[in-house]
């Protein structure tokens, strides 16, 4: 086997802020709340108290640093990579 594998940190990280996002978006619905308007709340504060602790959902979203997720979101929406 002489293949070479390859992979981008970049594409990793971007899988498992997309991952996060789900898992903390799905939470917030769970418990009856405007997912899209609570993560705005915390991006733009950074006050934890808006998003749930249902699943874990807090704890997950902190780990994501808010300028990166402020990056690939705006990167995404213009299809700039």
């Amino acid at each position: 086997m002489n293949d070479t594998i390859t992979f981008s940190i970049a594409s990793d990280k971007e899988r498992q802020v997309k991952e996060t996002l789900e898992i903390v978006y799905q939470a917030l619905q769970e418990k009856g709340y405007n997912p899209i308007s609570q993560i705005v709340g915390y991006i733009i504060s950074e006050d934890p108290t808006y998003i749930t602790t249902h699943n874990n959902a807090r704890s997950l979203m902190r780990r994501i640093d808010r300028d990166e997720l402020m990056q690939l979101l705006i990167e995404n929406y213009l299809g700039n990579k």
